[in-house]
């Protein structure tokens, strides 16, 4: 491991990230010797508890309701306006298509029917059979509200959705094809703008889910053409635990597609608590109820750090962090039976490597009692999620060598 070792040291001294690292709260001492989990939770910035506090006690300790309607940034505007922060830093998107609100399950359901709506006449909805649990399950249900059938596409654990499938299965009768831009297990990238331009010929809207793109791939939804997309915050753009979640509505869509969830806060005057529901005009009218702020406040501080980066240097690193990673695995002996499950190619690969073995869950185990901090994805992989922004290269070489030396202990 040496030759890594080196290799990584070298890596990490011309890095144009590196002094990101330092933004990032320090684990308590002993805890933690590699974190290689940043696609499932990212890390926490030093400056989000302190911005939790000024919030607790300026203006909600302080100024109280006002704080909804009052100053020059009313808690009633971030819905729009942490979604369109991060639609500039993460999404390639113009203003006043991106809300934040709920989570990506609810957001899922929500632009999905809407979606749907928006395709009168149609009843197949096109997904495949590896995509995130919540994605299957939310247009199962959807698909029995609406007597809708599900056009399943097989697709391979270790690789991912090609637009050459899509071509196969999307016809007269698509409504929605729902898909993730970068596959949960194996980190395959998909090719948006294709499968996208795919969809439309056959006259379907697409739902993109960005939860692993977002933050660590670059996005051009405007570019794409793409219609509809939700994703996660508490990855990448390091919102914490149960972060909300974003949507994106093209907005040539808005007029057209009406969300399913009338709650008042999407109402085009809420505090006038009338009768009957009419949608705010625009991305607005994807909200329901009220804003998480608290929630919302951790993530516009990873989205600024975001920005002052650049997705195209994360981007960079993160190809850099990954093709390290796979090196360091191929060296490995054949006979502990390891092999990568993501796409060698960076051009088809995301932001996160899995490695696949027997006894995988045992050592994933193993990891985490010695400080090293994966996850893991049944049957058999190793998860190594690398966000470029907190990880460096000696930190991967530094894990996977504890991996070598737990798998040189193992009985032949």
């Amino acid at each position: 491991m040496s030759e890594f070792r080196s290799r990584a040291t070298e890596l990490d001294g011309s890095d144009d990230l590196a002094g990101f690292r330092s933004e990032f709260v320090e684990p308590r001492q002993g805890r933690l010797r590699a974190y290689l989990d940043g696609n499932s939770l990212g890390r926490p910035l030093r400056r989000t508890a302190p911005a939790l506090t000024d919030l607790v006690e300026g203006s909600w300790g302080s100024e109280l309701i006002r704080s909804w309607t009052d100053g020059d940034d009313p808690w009633m505007t971030w819905p729009e306006r942490v979604g369109d922060e991060i639609a500039a830093a993460a999404l390639g998107a113009a203003p006043g298509q991106t809300v934040v609100a709920d989570s990506t399950t609810v957001l899922l359901y929500k632009l999905a029917r809407a979606g749907i709506g928006a395709r009168p006449g149609r009843d197949e909805i096109v997904l495949d059979t590896d995509n995130f649990p919540t994605d299957r399950y939310v247009l199962e249900g959807i698909s029995r509200e609406l007597g809708m059938t599900l056009r399943w596409v097989e697709t391979d654990p270790e690789a991912g959705i090609t637009p050459d499938q899509v071509q196969q299965v999307v016809r007269e009768r698509t409504a929605l094809v729902v898909l993730s831009h970068v596959a949960y297990r194996s980190g395959w990238l998909a090719d948006a703008p294709e499968i996208t331009r795919i969809a439309h010929d056959a006259g379907a809207l697409v739902l993109w889910d960005l939860c692993h793109s977002a933050g660590s791939v670059p996005v051009q939804l405007d570019a794409w053409e793409v219609d509809l997309a939700v994703g996660c915050t508490y990855k990448y753009l390091n919102g914490g635990p149960g972060a909300p979640a974003f949507a994106y509505v093209r907005k040539s869509l808005q007029d057209k597609a009406r969300q399913p969830i009338q709650g008042w806060m999407g109402r085009k005057d809420p505090f006038t608590m009338g009768p009957g529901y009419e949608p705010a005009a625009g991305i607005r009218g994807f909200v329901s109820g009220t804003p998480p702020i608290v929630g919302m406040l951790p993530v516009r501080l990873g989205v600024e750090q975001l920005s002052r980066a650049g997705i195209e240097a994360v981007r960079r690193k993160s190809v850099a962090l990954t093709s390290l990673a796979i090196e360091v695995v191929d060296s490995w002996p054949s006979e502990w039976g390891v092999r990568v499950a993501s796409p060698r190619d960076p051009e088809r690969r995301g932001g996160h490597v899995t490695v696949a073995g027997p006894g995988f869950e045992q050592v994933t185990r193993e990891l985490w009692d010695a400080g090293v901090i994966p996850d893991f994805r049944s049957p058999d992989g190793i998860r190594l999620g690398l966000a470029p922004l907190s990880t460096s290269h000696a930190e991967v070489v530094d894990a996977l060598e504890v991996m070598a030396e737990l798998l040189t202990r193992r009985p032949a």
